[in-house]
C-alpha cells in the first residue's frame, strides 16, 4: 500500500499522478455516457437536448475547476477558469467551419453527433501531444513565451482583417481534402454512419475498402480543430505554463463545446461580431507577456474578468447588432 500511494504521489508533467487519473476517469466517463447511454442510436439532436447536454458538461467542467481551487490553491483555480473561458471562446469559431464541412459533404442531421463525437478522441490525443510538446519546449526555453505572444498578437490582428474583409473557408481546394481524395478510395454517396465499407472497384471485382464522405468529413473536422489549437494552446500557455490546468481545461471547453454545437449551429448568423472579440481576446493575452516587465505580472483574476468582458461584449454586440427589425406595418403602427 505505501508503494501505491508513492506511485500515486509521484508527478507526472508537474502534478501528482492521482490528479491526472481523477481527470481521465471525468472524461472517460462523460464519453461512455454519451456514446453508451444517451446516444446509442443515429439519431437527430434538436437545440433543446443540444443546451442540456452542454449544460450537463459545463457543470461537471465548473465543478472539476472548483475542486483544483480546493486542491491546489486559488491561483490554479483561477488559472484553469481563465484558460476554459478562452478555449470555449476560440472554438465557438470552430463551430462556423464544422458547419460548413457537414455542408459541404451534406451530412445528415442524425450522423453529425458520431462524428463529432469520435472527433473528441482525436482531439484528446492531438491536444495531449501538442501541450506536451509546448510544455516541454517552454521549460527548456523560457524565450518561447515571447514568441507565443507575438504570434497571438499578430493572429489576432490578422483576425480583425479577416472579419472585416469578410473572407470565406474554400473547402473544394482545401489541400488535406484534395490529398485524401487523390490517397484513397472514396466512394460518392454516404452509406449511413460507416466510416468505411467494402465494395468491389468494378462489377464483379474482388470487394475493396473504400472510405465515405463520412471520414472525409471527420478528418476535416480533425484538421480544423487542428488549425485552431495553433491559436488557443499558446493562448493559454500566455496564463499558465502548468501542462495540466491547460490540457484539462482546454479538453474540458472542447466536450462542452461540441455538445453545444447543435444548438450554435442553427443560429450561427446571431454571432457575426464575436470574431472581432475573440481577436481582441488574442491581442491582449499576447500583450501580456510583453507587458509583465513594464507593469509587471498580470492577477491571474484580472485577466479572467477582462477576458470575460470582451467575450461577453461579443456576443451582446452581436445578439444586438442581428436582432430581427420589428415589422414595417408594426413600425408605423
Amino acid at each position: 500500500m505505501p508503494a501505491l500511494a508513492d506511485l500515486m504521489a509521484s508527478p507526472l508533467l508537474g502534478q501528482a499522478l492521482w490528479l491526472w487519473l481523477v481527470f481521465a476517469g471525468t472524461v472517460a466517463t462523460l464519453l461512455a455516457l454519451d456514446l453508451g447511454v444517451l446516444h446509442r442510436s443515429d439519431r437527430e439532436i434538436g437545440i433543446r437536448e443540444s443546451l442540456w447536454l452542454s449544460g450537463g458538461y459545463i457543470s461537471v467542467a465548473l465543478l472539476f475547476g472548483a475542486w483544483l481551487w480546493w486542491q491546489l490553491g486559488p491561483q490554479s483555480g483561477v488559472e484553469y477558469f481563465t484558460g476554459f473561458v478562452i478555449e470555449k471562446s476560440l472554438s465557438i469559431d470552430n463551430v462556423f467551419v464544422i458547419a460548413l464541412i457537414f455542408g459541404y459533404f451534406a451530412v445528415p442531421r442524425q450522423y453529425q453527433h458520431r462524428v463529432l463525437f469520435w472527433g473528441i478522441l482525436g482531439v484528446i490525443v492531438l491536444r495531449a501531444i501538442m501541450i506536451g510538446l509546448g510544455s516541454a519546449l517552454v521549460s527548456e526555453f523560457s524565450w518561447l513565451l515571447y514568441l507565443f505572444g507575438a504570434f497571438l498578437v499578430l493572429t489576432g490582428l490578422k483576425m480583425l482583417w479577416m472579419s472585416a474583409d469578410g473572407s470565406h473557408t474554400d473547402l473544394a481546394n482545401n489541400p488535406l481534402l484534395r490529398l485524401l481524395r487523390r490517397v484513397m478510395r472514396v466512394t460518392p454517396e454516404l452509406h449511413g454512419h460507416a466510416f468505411f465499407v467494402r465494395r468491389p472497384a468494378t462489377p464483379g471485382g474482388p470487394k475493396l475498402l473504400w472510405a465515405t464522405p463520412l471520414f472525409l468529413a471527420l478528418c476535416m473536422v480533425e484538421f480544423a480543430d487542428l488549425v485552431f489549437a495553433v491559436d488557443s494552446v499558446p493562448a493559454i500557455f500566455a496564463i499558465t505554463t502548468d501542462p495540466f490546468i491547460v490540457y484539462t481545461s482546454n479538453i474540458f471547453a472542447i466536450l462542452g463545446l461540441r455538445a453545444l454545437y447543435f444548438a450554435l449551429s442553427a443560429m450561427i448568423h446571431r454571432f457575426k461580431y464575436l470574431k472581432y472579440a475573440l481577436a481582441l481576446v488574442l491581442v491582449f493575452i499576447g500583450s501580456k507577456i510583453f507587458l509583465v516587465g513594464i507593469v509587471g505580472k498580470f492577477p491571474p483574476l484580472l485577466s479572467l474578468c477582462i477576458t470575460a468582458l470582451l467575450i461577453a461584449g461579443g456576443v451582446l454586440v452581436s445578439l444586438w447588432k442581428t436582432r430581427q427589425p420589428p415589422l414595417a406595418g408594426l413600425e408605423r403602427g
